[in-house]
């Protein structure tokens, strides 16, 4: 595709029918932990402004934990798993609630939306979240999305919520995405060195992180960092979305195309939501070991993984998962939706489509993967 200038990134950003907002717990929060919520206030008044004007918007928004660990008596976060996911539970209605607060003020309605990684792998669970999304915002509603740390648990989490926009992004088919910190923009190295310096346009967010310095959180109220956020603008540039990362301060000259923070471009074409939902969302269950040759055909990106060239089957599967495939070296080279269950799949390798159609019937003569559920890595 085409690259587009810093201008038109911005320009993209500002003309953006449906946006998603990011905003982090310090960006909300006080060094004590308390919501400022005079902070909020103020960057409800710059979403406002853009939604008053014709902008679908989806908030995604940190702070429960934050917001509620103060209230509880807490010096500081909660480090152990059940004391997070209670003090979660009494800071999300804390933070809804100034939230609602400050919508009505500009007569906007507001839903709350939480979710957990398995609603994002989960196909079935999936649908459900695009759903719901869609006719909040037909309805004219802000949905505000959160991680549900009151159930989430270590083990399977988004763990923050920069990762959770980008797949939000992607749900709700944004056409752009807006990442706001504690920091003005990004930087060559942590704003602290000696000799940082800001970048504001990134053409190719994938070459640009083999060289910028990133670190994570260190502010003790969020889960993310400079790390994570890169990331999210990586999955935003790669699904074909503009993003814009900044501080939370300057949401609304980000929002209508000022040239603050960081413009970071769309490096691919928009894909259909099912392929970037396997790509981003999806947590593969087991493995396709490809052969060389099926290997080559697969990384041309043109066909399908046919059980003749699979040379074994790891893991315990079901069909319509999500599966790696990897070549020999044990490298995965692509994700996909697997036909078969794992142990039926195993019985089919080495044999072409035609013979197990002739041996066992036509429902055989399809391929492991197809090639429109076959996403390179």
């Amino acid at each position: 595709m085409a690259r587009l200038s810093e201008s038109e990134v911005r320009q993209a950003v500002a003309q953006a029918g449906t946006v998603v907002v990011k905003v982090g717990s310090s960006s909300l929060t006080s060094p004590s932990g308390h919501l400022r919520v005079e902070r909020l206030e103020a960057l409800v008044a710059a979403l406002a402004q853009a939604r008053l004007q014709g902008a679908r918007l989806v908030l995604v928004s940190s702070g429960a934990i934050a917001a509620g660990f103060g209230t509880l008596g807490f010096n500081s976060r909660p480090q152990d798993v059940v004391t997070q996911q209670a003090t979660a539970s009494v800071g999300q209605g804390i933070l809804m609630a100034h939230y609602e607060s400050a919508f009505a003020r500009f007569g906007l309605r507001v839903g709350q939306l939480l979710l957990t990684a398995q609603d994002t792998i989960q196909p079935a669970q999936y649908r459900n979240a695009e759903r719901t999304l869609e006719r909040l915002l037909d309805l004219g509603v802000v949905p505000i999305v959160n991680e549900n740390d009151a159930l989430a648990s270590n083990e399977i989490r988004f763990g923050d919520n920069d990762h959770l926009s980008a797949l939000v992004a992607n749900i709700v088919r944004a056409d752009a995405m807006v990442l706001l910190t504690d920091v003005d923009a990004l930087y060559t190295a942590p704003p602290t060195k000696p000799g940082a310096q800001r970048i504001a346009f990134v053409p190719n967010v994938v070459k640009a992180m083999e060289t910028i310095e990133a670190e994570d959180s260190t502010s003790g109220l969020g889960t993310g960092g400079m790390r994570t956020k890169l990331e999210a603008a990586r999955i935003g540039a790669v699904s074909g979305m503009p993003v814009i990362l900044t501080n939370a301060d300057s949401a609304g000259p980000a929002l209508f195309g000022d040239p603050v923070g960081t413009a970071f471009a769309p490096v691919k074409h928009r894909g259909s939501a099912r392929r970037l939902w396997i790509k981003f969302a999806s947590a593969p269950r087991g493995e396709f070991v490809a052969d060389e040759g099926a290997a080559r055909a697969v990384c041309g990106g043109r066909a399908s993984l046919l059980p003749a060239g699979v040379s074994s089957v790891k893991g315990e599967f079901s069909a319509g998962d999500p599966v790696w495939v990897s070549n020999h070296s044990g490298e995965h080279i692509a994700k996909g939706i697997t036909a078969y269950d794992s142990e039926e799949a195993a019985r089919l390798l080495g044999q072409t489509t035609s013979a197990l159609a002739k041996a066992l019937g036509p429902q055989y003569s399809h391929p492991l993967i197809h090639r429109d559920t076959l996403v390179l890595v």
